[in-house]
């Protein structure tokens, strides 16, 4: 049964030990829910801004943790009348409110959409065409949540520092957008 400590993270815990709790957590929290948006990923947002507000300086300095998802209308898989360029919408998230709509090869996110590659930026006013939802946001890592070859969704991190995130960040994200790609029946 679903319980708030859940996301309960001891205050020494390394960047390693975190990821490894959401994983952990985000497992038995998707039980029997298959549900993409009401219960998996409303409850990985939370477990993703609790983890960060646990750890040291740069991550507890994350801003917004959470979810773009594929706009159904925007599918290659619409019809005609209803096709216009592919575009991500907002999902469940955790922090400031945030731009409702990004097209596919557009900021941080919709790059990560369209190359289907994950997007570690150190420094977002270096990053070319970056959207300032939030002009705070520093550093960004953006993983595209992929099933059968398509973009269904994209996890999205904001800090507010540069250089926020690293390899560490890219490999457990990683590893939880290939989780809740196979946990949720996507549309």
């Amino acid at each position: 049964q679903v319980h708030a400590d859940a996301s309960n993270f001891a205050a020494d815990i390394t960047k390693e030990e975190a990821y490894q709790q959401v994983l952990d957590q985000a497992e038995g929290l998707f039980y029997e829910q298959r549900n993409w948006v009401s219960f998996n990923l409303s409850n990985t947002a939370s477990l993703l801004w609790h983890c960060y507000k646990s750890l040291p300086t740069p991550s507890n300095a994350v801003n917004w943790a959470g979810f773009y998802t594929l706009d159904p209308s925007s599918s290659p898989t619409a019809t005609r009348k209803q096709q216009k360029q592919q575009q991500l919408i907002l999902g469940p998230f955790q922090g400031k409110v945030a731009c409702q709509t990004i097209l596919f090869g557009r900021g941080v996110c919709g790059t990560a959409a369209a190359t289907k590659q994950t997007q570690l930026v150190s420094d977002v006013e270096k990053f070319p065409g970056h959207i300032a939802c939030d002009g705070d946001t520093k550093s960004e890592i953006v993983v595209p949540i992929i099933v059968d070859d398509k973009v269904v969704a994209i996890i999205d991190i904001d800090c507010t520092q540069e250089h926020g995130f690293d390899e560490v960040d890219k490999k457990y994200l990683q590893q939880l957008a290939d989780f809740i790609a196979k946990s949720c029946d996507w549309p």
